[in-house]
């Protein structure tokens, strides 16, 4: 498995958080924070939020990570990523974020 697909299957290689960070591209950080901001109904992403180089990676992680409830789970149990969960397919709280993440269930089972 590619150690950039995050716990819950996000393809980090492709994440704009990553990018910026990695470039220090800060028009990037503030294209980001506003998309997001939107998106996710959370005017608290700002581009000095927008610093991460991957979930699964020892640097920089994106400010919700540390609270990341599937994160979390993954490290408890002592995973890489979901793929590794005999729960995969019934996890109520990988269950409501996967159907967000384009190609995830098969990036979780690469």
């Amino acid at each position: 498995m590619k150690q950039l697909i995050a716990c819950c299957g996000i393809d980090c290689e492709f994440c704009d958080a990553r990018i910026a960070t990695v470039n220090n591209d800060n028009e990037l950080r503030e294209k980001t924070a506003q998309q997001w901001s939107v998106t996710y109904n959370a005017p608290q992403i700002t581009a000095e939020t927008i610093n991460c180089t991957g979930c699964r990676s020892e640097s920089a992680k994106f400010i919700y990570c540390n609270a990341c409830e599937i994160r979390s789970c993954v490290a408890t149990k002592g995973f890489n990523t979901c793929g590794e969960c005999k729960e995969l397919d019934t996890c109520p709280t990988l269950g409501a974020v996967l159907p967000h993440i384009p190609g995830g269930k098969e990036n979780l089972l690469s």
